[in-house]
């Protein structure tokens, strides 16, 4: 038997083993005016499909599974774009097939990123938002035989994957020395995860949820949780404090840290740092030192046909 025969099976590692274990990457020009603050960023577009949403989609599928729901149907969810992609690399890896109910509006990236996974896709009308895909998702459920409706704004597996996975990893990246958590709402999934797991391992940390300004802007994923439609995951009791953020100011942190810091993040991340930098210079007009850590959950990669990049 050669070597190689004898090593079949433990060579590289699946889609599956790949998802998790991002890493940290620090602001340091971005915060470099404020003593004493270090600013953190969790890298989850290093996931395979590019964003955190592979976790809860693992995790959501995997719940499934374990429960023979999922078998001979299509799973079935509403989405904005990167859960949908999560879902459908999934699904081309594992041998099932993914319909998803998206607003027509999703970045052109993400359209063909969904196409070349192989995904179906129901586009719904982009004035109804993340609310109109749902409201869409909902109605073909009712054919409970072609499809198993996963429903990543109920599923506790959403949320439980963060608890496990990126609540954990943060923790033990800071070294346990995390004073502020920063995270966008869209399912929740990733703040309420995160939160209950920092929360346990220390009541002081602070955790801010930033949402958008409006019902109508540009954060991609995200909710104005006032007028949307609000997760049945999502607890407002874990939230120490919610800071709304302008779609403007994510653009122009996101052109911002493309050329300072040499980081090419999505609009909802940019907008998770322009909310940390807030955080960060109270703190230090406080003379508290401080370690934050925002959500950065997909590169810009998925956004790079936007104007917003040519503008000056």
């Amino acid at each position: 038997m050669s070597s190689v025969e004898t090593m079949t099976g433990t060579l590289g590692s699946t889609i599956l083993e790949r998802i998790g274990n991002t890493p940290m990457v620090r602001l340091e020009r971005t915060a470099a005016h404020l003593p004493g603050i270090q600013l953190l960023g969790k890298a989850e577009w290093t996931n395979p499909g590019g964003s955190i949403k592979d976790r809860a989609a693992a995790a959501i599928v995997a719940a499934a599974e374990a429960k023979g729901l999922l078998g001979s149907r299509r799973l079935l969810d509403a989405t904005s774009g990167n859960t949908g992609i999560a879902y459908a690399m999934l699904g081309a890896a594992k041998g099932f097939p993914v319909t998803l109910c998206m607003p027509s509006n999703v970045s052109l990236e993400r359209k063909r990123i969904l196409s070349a996974y192989g995904a179906e896709i129901v586009w719904t009308d982009p004035a109804d938002s993340s609310d109109g895909a749902i409201r869409r998702a909902q109605e073909l459920a009712r054919d409970s035989e072609r499809y198993y409706y996963a429903d990543q704004y109920s599923n506790e597996a959403n949320w439980k994957a963060h608890y496990e996975g990126t609540g954990r990893e943060i923790w033990e990246q800071t070294e346990g020395r995390i004073t502020h958590f920063v995270a966008g709402l869209g399912t929740s999934g990733t703040f309420m995860g995160v939160t209950r797991r920092l929360k346990e391992n220390n009541p002081a940390v602070q955790c801010i949820a930033m949402q958008p300004d409006s019902p109508f802007h540009g954060l991609e994923g995200l909710k104005h949780m006032a007028s949307a439609i609000v997760p049945a995951i999502y607890d407002a009791r874990l939230v120490d404090r919610t800071v709304e953020q302008a779609t403007e100011g994510a653009y122009t942190m996101a052109k911002r840290l493309a050329r300072t810091e040499g980081l090419l993040i999505g609009i909802s991340a940019a907008a998770a740092v322009a909310v940390s930098l807030k955080i960060a210079e109270e703190e230090a007009a406080k003379g508290r030192a401080a370690v934050i850590v925002a959500i950065l959950p997909d590169s810009a990669d998925k956004y790079l046909s936007e104007r917003f990049w040519e503008d000056e």
